[in-house]
């Protein structure tokens, strides 16, 4: 059954296969796995037939060849290799792996480690679960990674929001138990922020125009009697120079001045005076002494953070209305913790807190100052805000004469779009829905339009409007309107000025059967809120300031 050729006629085919009969039979008795290294894995062709003579051959025993014979020689590297089947059964284990066939895994993600056939554990996601709740109440949970910062997170919560994006927004560490909370920095990681949290504790979006309102005047929040190195200078100092020695730690700045110290564990309240320095907060046990001897240490810096109490006198029984507290990193919900303090008034309760965190996180706070204007520098010099493509798309017409034209001239374009503006508010005033010219009916547009801005907030009391302009920070320039209690037909302009809370009347006024709205008593009219607030942002007039920021409320 076998074709014979010129080169295999002196071999022997039948003592060929019983020797690779015994060979196999010595390589299947072994215990361990053994693999057969044919000529490094490939066998030639004429190989494969000798071993299907084997599958189908009778087995007869025969003396193997001579080890010098001239045909083992030639047939040498055809031979299985025997593998020593003495082997402990550590060295076994060992090297189980690496004695299996070289065969590609399809399926890897189905195996172990090890490459043994055992299904691996699942495997845990980094990504970590965060509820973030705006101030109508309402709350949005995103999934982030360990090491997003709370700017990242606000920038992902802004474009899931369609909010406009500005540097202002914040995320705020709330704790409604304790009654305080705090802006978390830019810098920070929120997952080890919500680490430290308690259960009832939660995470607010919502926007603080003083997070970084320092770097942009100083010399409001660091009082020169309030910082030592100003006192001991001649004159007052530039501001970049005062805030080169808060940011520079070779320099020895500190606050100092009094402040009212809740004794532990009772409501009673003490006024002491005070130290802030890079290495904690002090009080002098002797009067305004900053004596070694005579300064103990009420916190440390470095593991704790600053509070603002947001629950009013009544639950510390605080003597003013300027609290703060330190609260340590690692105190949960135990108010016994906290170190509370209280200011003579807001503008000393900002320096002592703005310096807590110039102490602690230094050049960090100004990088994160540095990145939205670097931001801005780095966009193009047109002073146009970006329109989408959309209305980019669309052009000027003038449709005055019997054909339309382009209107190529943007000094034109401009003008046109100002005086058919003019023309709209006008004509909006003397008809009203039915179109009928009725200017006070209460269905006109000008009495409605206002209600559709992020700055107008309705029926609300003037002590929610403080609450909002204090969380949002008290810049100069900070705004909002709302109705008006005592006159139904009036309007407020809340307006925050170095650090006080003014309120302005807006009155509504009638000339030629039309209703304007004033401030002024009628000397500056406006057809309409919007109008109003537009031309107080680029004029002051009666006011302390421009209108600058809009205190907005958000929902997420």
């Amino acid at each position: 059954p076998f074709l014979h050729c010129p080169a295999y006629d002196d071999v022997d085919l039948e003592q060929l296969v019983n020797d690779m009969n015994s060979s196999m039979e010595s390589v299947y008795s072994t215990q361990a796995d053994t693999a057969v290294l044919l000529n490094n894995g490939h066998a030639p062709h004429h190989h494969h037939q000798v071993h299907t003579s084997y599958l189908g051959h009778s087995r007869r025993h025969t003396p193997p060849l001579p080890p010098s014979s001239p045909s083992r020689e030639r047939l040498r590297h055809s031979q299985p290799m025997h593998i020593k089947a003495v082997r402990n059964l550590q060295e076994e284990h060992q090297l189980r792996p690496a004695s299996l066939p070289a065969i590609p895994n399809p399926f890897p993600e189905l195996c172990s480690p090890t490459g043994s056939p055992i299904l691996s554990p699942i495997q845990t996601s980094d990504n970590h679960i965060v509820k973030v709740w705006s101030e109508d109440g309402a709350g949005k949970v995103v999934e982030i990674p360990a090491d997003m910062t709370a700017r990242d997170v606000c920038q992902l919560l802004v474009y899931k929001s369609h909010c406009l994006d500005d540097s202002a927004w914040a995320l705020v560490e709330h704790h409604p138990i304790l009654g305080i909370e705090r802006c978390v920095e830019d810098h920070e990681l929120v997952v080890q922020v919500q680490a430290s949290m308690s259960g009832d504790s939660k995470f607010l979006f919502r926007k603080n125009y003083a997070k970084y309102e320092f770097f942009r005047n100083p010399l409001n929040f660091f009082p020169e009697q309030m910082v030592a190195f100003c006192q001991e200078s001649d004159g007052s100092i530039p501001p970049s120079q005062l805030l080169q020695n808060f940011l520079n730690s070779s320099s020895c700045p500190e606050i100092q001045g009094y402040l009212y110290v809740k004794e532990p564990g009772r409501k009673s309240w003490k006024k002491l005076y005070m130290f802030l320095r890079r290495s904690g907060l002090y009080y002098s046990t002797k009067g305004t002494s900053k004596e070694p001897r005579h300064l103990q240490v009420l916190s440390d810096l470095e593991d704790s953070n600053v509070f603002t109490v947001i629950t009013g006198r009544k639950l510390y029984n605080a003597p003013t209305d300027y609290q703060f507290c330190i609260k340590p990193s690692k105190v949960r919900s135990d108010c016994k913790e906290l170190k509370m303090l209280c200011a003579e008034d807001e503008q000393s309760r900002t320096c002592w807190m703005t310096a807590f965190r110039l102490f602690k996180y230094g050049i960090v706070l100004y990088q994160s100052y540095n990145v939205p204007q670097q931001r801005k520098s780095n966009l193009s010099p047109f002073t146009a805000p970006v329109r989408s493509v959309s209305e980019n798309s669309l052009v000027a017409m003038d449709f005055s004469g019997r054909t339309g034209r382009v209107i190529d001239n943007p000094i034109e374009a401009q003008s046109a779009a100002l005086e058919e503006g003019h023309t709209w508010r006008k004509r909006s005033q003397r008809m009203n829905v039915l179109g009928s010219p009725s200017p006070l009916h209460p269905s006109s547009l000008s009495t409605v339009i206002h209600r559709t801005q992020v700055w107008f907030h309705g029926r609300i009391m003037r002590e929610e409007a403080h609450k909002m302009m204090i969380q949002q920070g008290q810049v100069d320039g900070l705004f909002l309107l709302r109705d008006s209690q005592s006159n139904p037909k009036a309007f407020v302009l809340t307006l925050c000025h170095h650090q006080k809370i003014k309120h302005f009347q807006i009155l509504p006024c009638e000339e030629d059967g039309q209703v304007f709205f004033s401030l002024d008593d009628g000397a500056t009219k406006f057809t309409d809120l919007i109008h109003l607030v537009e031309f107080y942002q680029l004029n002051r007039g009666v006011l302390p300031c421009k209108l600058k920021h809009q205190c907005t409320a958000v929902a997420l």
